[in-house]
């Protein structure tokens, strides 16, 4: 179990594969060395390593690629709560929620390319460079899987068109393979690859006056992989959100769990 400043693996929501702002803005703000033992102390720590490092990693290494679209919402609920920011993930079919993106076969396309061919099939013509690149964090689990995260910064208005087009996209609602390619995937990898999305949603920044509705409330679902632990990890670095506002958020949706899981379980009295 991982635990560092008080957040666990288990609060994070981190689910283990089973088989299953522009960059640029960004590198003036944060660095891998200093920024990581900052984020240390108070989000539960991943493996992280440079891009140039996850490309050297060996072929027994799966690479993931998701993407983080965002855009400044000047909005405010009941008029009175800002909403600070929109982002997007998706649900799946599953239950969890996620990022769009998917696996990367680095023997055939570049991380861009492959995962442009995914957002392709969900949302439309949205394309994605090297610039968007954040992160990359190596994960833990029966498959060596080093996860990289793309974060872009829309308007709100392109947001929504982005919104629009995930409607109207091919795959809207199906559950499908891995997109078509010059081979199959990797065997073990490909229910991994199968995509279950039902659709996008909008991660609620904002916390209501019992400390509980809005981002609390939705750090307490279930999240594949180490998407909970991006968002929190791209929310910090990008500036998106207060680091004490995350952290009462997670601790809020920590001790929801804790309550629920009360209610359900015998007592060892």
């Amino acid at each position: 179990m991982l635990a560092i400043g008080g957040w666990s693996e288990a609060a994070c929501g981190l689910v283990r594969y089973s088989g299953g702002g522009p960059a640029p803005s960004l590198k003036g703000r944060y660095s891998r060395s200093a920024g990581s033992a900052k984020m240390s102390a108070t989000v539960p720590e991943l493996k992280q390593i440079s891009r140039v490092e996850a490309m050297r990693l060996g072929p027994g290494w799966s690479h993931s690629c998701h993407a983080m679209l965002y855009a400044a919402n000047p909005g405010q609920l009941f008029g009175r709560i800002p909403m600070r920011f929109s982002v997007l993930m998706q649900m799946r079919f599953d239950g969890l929620l996620g990022f769009p993106g998917g696996f990367v076969d680095r023997r055939f396309w570049s991380l861009e390319d492959g995962l442009n061919r995914v957002l392709g099939l969900g949302l439309g013509c949205l394309r994605l460079t090297e610039a968007d690149y954040l992160s990359s964090h190596l994960t833990e689990g029966p498959h060596r899987v080093v996860a990289h995260l793309y974060a872009r910064q829309l308007t709100l208005e392109q947001l929504h068109a982005v919104e629009i087009s995930a409607v109207h996209s091919r795959d809207h609602g199906l559950e499908v393979g891995p997109p078509p390619g010059p081979c199959p995937p990797p065997r073990g990898l490909a229910l991994a690859l199968r995509r279950w999305v039902l659709g996008l949603v909008r991660v609620p920044l904002y916390t209501q006056k019992d400390r509980v509705g809005g981002f609390p409330n939705f750090l307490s679902n279930a999240f594949i992989s180490t998407a909970k632990y991006q968002l929190l990890f791209a929310l910090k670095v990008l500036n998106m959100m207060p680091e004490e506002k995350l952290a009462e958020a997670v601790a809020a949706a920590t001790e929801k769990q804790k309550k629920a899981l009360e209610k359900f379980l015998p007592s060892s009295s």
